[in-house]
């Protein structure tokens, strides 16, 4: 008797509630910038360092998190991620200078926050899944919208009404409560339990465990992907991804919001409210990965997305117009709707055995993108007062690699005639 729900829809339901709980670790500094500013007279540059090594350490963890997910398992690394961003969290409860910040929210919750990510979505995909690996990957990469949703505005009345040592000690609450769920009902592979992945067909052989060291497999692959042309391509258009949203409006929308005046709560919901249209933006976008040329969604997705970029400095008020609402609800559905298909276009890069290394490197150029944006900005905002120029030079990258993403695959497709 066929069983009537396949487990690999349980190994997404674990998989979507560890990344809701991780989005609510990287969301919290977004909202600690102006009341660590207040409680000890750090500049914006300092606290922003922080935040830029801590994105940065996100991305660059990430190929080798995936290779270690490969030779020790998913629940393994995993676990140990958790463990370590509750240490790094609720250690910053002790900080007195502005370089106890960097170590700690920059280095240790970084490196724990990148050792899961969208590489413990994409491992869990290649694995579980054959069919409707859009739709999936679109799913779990939404569930950073959703704890975005569900953390911003709590974490930000936290900060703002008890104080922002309140928002270390939930963080680091959340990461040590979800080490016993992930030990209990995540399931290593569908061997496991018996079965095979979700639409594979008959005859499908599991391929063989990667007994390479992590490390060695990670560089390795990276000498590989790096001699095809379409990897720089999608580093690229993934460097300008992560520099146009965690970067630029993850970390400095609720500051930009506040120099026009509007409260850190409000700009905090607001940001939130970019979480809910991001649900449903990924989730569609995973289901038209499946059925339409990925290349030509990118163009569209970052396109519109540096459009939206050279209006918002003129949509920011103190209180929220409904201009400010368009944009929030447009970037909201464009927000990470990139990652279905960029997901997909790594699996042509080497092959779908080394899919997700390959997809860790890729992500680690978003996180470079994303870190170049998070000090830029702030760096930008010291010279000329506010985030406009930040804004308009985000714009222009999209809309320059809304150009190059459909060159990708080109060459296969000129060699072929």
């Amino acid at each position: 008797m066929k069983r009537r729900i396949h487990p690999a829809w349980f190994a997404v339901i674990v998989t979507f509630l560890t990344l809701v709980a991780t989005a609510g670790f990287r969301s919290a500094p977004s909202v600690l910038v102006i009341p660590l500013e207040e409680s000890f007279g750090w500049s914006r540059d300092n606290i922003s360092l922080a935040i830029a090594i801590n994105v940065l350490l996100f991305g660059l963890t990430a190929p080798f998190a995936a290779a270690l997910m490969e030779r020790f398992g998913i629940r393994r690394v995993v676990m140990t991620a958790l463990t370590t961003v509750g240490i790094g969290a609720y250690s910053t409860i002790f900080m007195t200078k502005p370089w106890h910040l960097i170590g700690l929210w920059g280095v240790v919750v970084g490196v724990g926050t990148g050792s899961m990510a969208l590489v413990f979505a994409a491992t869990i995909v290649n694995r579980w899944f054959v069919k409707r690996r859009g739709l999936v990957i679109g799913a779990l990469t939404a569930a950073s919208a959703t704890g975005q949703l569900i953390f911003l505005p709590g974490l930000s009345a936290l900060a703002t009404n008890i104080g922002w040592k309140s928002v270390s000690i939930t963080v680091a609450c959340g990461a040590f409560v979800m080490v016993p769920l992930i030990f209990i009902f995540l399931k290593e592979r569908p061997s496991t339990v018996g079965v095979t992945p979700y639409g594979a067909p008959d005859g499908w052989k599991e391929p063989p465990l990667i007994k390479t060291n992590a490390g060695r497999l990670a560089i390795q692959t990276l000498k590989d992907a790096s001699k095809v042309r379409d990897f720089w391509y999608l580093i690229g258009s993934f460097f300008v991804c992560g520099l146009s949203t965690s970067g630029l409006i993850g970390t400095h929308f609720i500051p930009a919001a506040h120099d026009h005046g509007m409260g850190e709560v409000t700009a905090a919901s607001l940001l939130a409210l970019v979480g809910v249209f991001d649900v449903v933006g990924t989730i569609f976008s995973g289901w038209l990965t499946d059925r339409y040329d990925p290349r030509k969604l990118l163009f569209v997705y970052y396109f519109f997305r540096g459009l939206s970029l050279f209006l918002l400095p003129s949509i920011l008020f103190a209180t929220v117009h409904p201009s400010t609402l368009v944009f929030v609800i447009f970037y909201g559905l464009d927000w990470v709707a990139t990652v279905p298909p960029t997901v997909l276009l790594c699996r042509q890069v080497l092959g779908p055995d080394r899919a997700t290394v390959v997809y860790g490197w890729v992500f680690a150029a978003h996180q470079i993108g994303g870190s170049v944006a998070a000090l830029g900005a702030a760096i930008l905002h010291t010279k000329f007062g506010d985030y406009a120029t930040a804004f308009y030079i985000s714009g222009l990258m999209c809309i320059i690699t809304s150009y190059f993403v459909l060159r990708i695959g080109k060459v296969k497709e000129d060699a072929n005639g």
